[in-house]
């Protein structure tokens, strides 16, 4: 058996390529979008290409089915329930898929029908010869995680409850995949990160035996129990989902290589004025320290493509100001979610920034102190800033007006002052600062009715990276008194240095 996993950081999605190197006969489970890692692997270990899995529908990245069929003439196939736009196989509950001569010999898939995440998904209990006592593995898509089980609240606008969804969600566990014996392997499609669960281990891969035992969600508990715990503190649904979901579901274009075209000053700036985003994917540092005003920002080296999908509305065109030789990553990047609408990037922006200073913002940034507020009782919440950067950066006060100065510490910022958490629920419930109200990056574009652009706004996340993302947001949306918190939550209690 060939068997190999590819596991994609910056989205924590996971893809398999497994084939029989008898036969050279291939199956391949959950791919993105840029397809060229597995052709070249399926070519060098003489595998061909014949059917393409979908786990389920996905929301979180753009699935590379469609470019498959494309290059390998495979078939696209999903659980039985799917309902898609183009031809696809219907894999129905137990179905035994041979990669063998026959049926009797050979690597082997078995389809589990196991809903719950989404209404179509379903795992695939891998053999190396059918008749193996042990599997070899189990595929799990995101109704298993390490660690953790999949949300059940993404289909609650096409008229499925959590609550239903979570019901189904524990049958398939408890009468699917926890009857598989404890040796066999579990490989998700997702890691520590995603936003398609709360509590993802960065292990990629586990057995049914381990998950038993740690599992939280897998302990033995009433099903009015696990339904609460697992529809409870879900992390917010990033905005680019439902596009994602749609575009997987229905077809979408197929991925156009190369870098995107060079653009002049004038040529980007003409862009926003005719609709177009700014989008700034340099580093946090050199970000805040000058940017064009106006411009969005989420950094190569941090979760980029998903912080994007939270602050772009699907389908609006971007210029990428972008490093010299970046562009080309930012642009995959963007099109792993589906943001194909990229007119070009302006080249090494910081030479633009010091030719044409008027166009050049500075972030405003602040330390934790500078707030006077009393340090709060700290929890040990795990967060998902990506890179841990922004703890050294120097500060621009804001109006001494705004902030308390020489007094002594209190439990709350003065009653002008918006200060916003946009960390996950979660994160927010396990600890945060006196006063703050949470509105999670994933869904601020969508809470800026909420806040008072008249008004100063205070921003905070873990460790000062969402923070500077929103920060750029609300600028963008004409908010003129905006600054963030250095070192974010992590900071309270030691001080930013």
């Amino acid at each position: 058996m060939h068997f190999a996993q590819y596991y994609l950081d910056c989205l924590s999605q996971a893809s398999y390529l497994i084939g029989d190197k008898t036969t050279g006969r291939a199956v391949l489970v959950d791919p993105r979008r840029d397809i060229d890692d597995y052709l070249h692997d399926a070519e060098a270990a003489g595998l061909r290409i014949e059917l393409v899995i979908e786990t389920h529908i996905h929301a979180d990245f753009l699935s590379g089915h469609l470019e498959l069929a494309r290059a390998t003439g495979a078939t696209i196939a999903f659980g039985e329930a799917a309902e898609t736009g183009f031809p696809i196989r219907r894999l129905r509950d137990g179905e035994r898929l041979s990669l063998g001569a026959d049926d009797d010999q050979g690597v082997t898939l078995t389809v589990l029908a196991t809903p719950g995440h989404t209404l179509e998904s379903i795992c695939l209990v891998l053999r190396e010869h059918p008749d193996d006592d042990v599997p070899f593995g189990v595929l799990t898509g995101d109704t298993l995680f390490v660690g953790d089980v999949g949300r059940p609240d993404l289909l609650s606008a096409a008229g499925h409850t959590p609550q239903d969804m979570a019901a189904r969600l524990h049958r398939s566990l408890h009468t699917k995949l926890l009857t598989l014996p404890d040796a066999t392997r579990v490989f998700p499609a997702h890691g520590a990160g995603s936003a398609c669960g709360r509590s993802l281990s960065s292990e990629t891969s586990s057995t049914i035996g381990d998950q038993r035992r740690f599992n939280y969600a897998l302990q033995p508990m009433p099903v009015d129990d696990f339904i609460r715990l697992v529809t409870a503190g879900q992390p917010a649904t990033p905005g680019y989902f439902a596009h994602d979901a749609a575009l997987n579901r229905d077809g979408h274009p197929l991925l156009e290589p190369g870098p995107p075209p060079a653009l002049t000053l004038d040529e980007a700036l003409a862009a926003r004025e005719q609709g177009a985003v700014l989008l700034d994917c340099r580093p946090l540092a050199a970000y805040t320290r000058a940017h064009l005003t106006g411009s969005l920002h989420t950094s190569l080296d941090t979760r980029f493509a998903e912080y994007a999908g939270s602050v772009v509305t699907p389908g609006t065109p971007i210029v990428l100001l972008t490093d010299p030789g970046t562009e080309q990553e930012a642009r995959l990047r963007l099109a792993r979610i589906g943001y194909d609408h990229v007119l070009g990037h302006l080249p090494d922006p910081a030479a633009v920034l010091d030719r044409s200073p008027a166009l050049s913002s500075r972030s405003r940034r602040i330390r934790y102190e500078e707030l006077g507020l009393r340090e709060p009782q700290l929890a040990g919440a795990a967060g998902t800033d990506g890179a841990r950067t922004g703890g050294t950066e120097p500060a621009d006060p804001i109006p001494t007006d705004s902030l308390p100065t020489d007094s002594p510490p209190t439990d709350s910022v003065p009653a002008d002052i918006q200060l916003i958490d946009v960390r996950n629920p979660a994160e927010y419930e396990a600890g945060a600062l006196p006063g703050a109200c949470n509105l999670p990056l994933a869904g601020l574009s969508h809470s800026i009715a909420e806040l008072d652009p008249s008004r100063p706004v205070v921003l905070y996340c873990r460790s000062g990276n969402r923070s500077v993302i929103a920060a750029a947001l609300l600028e963008a949306r004409g908010f003129a008194d905006v600054c963030d918190v250095i070192g974010g939550y992590d900071a309270v209690g030691t001080g930013a240095q």
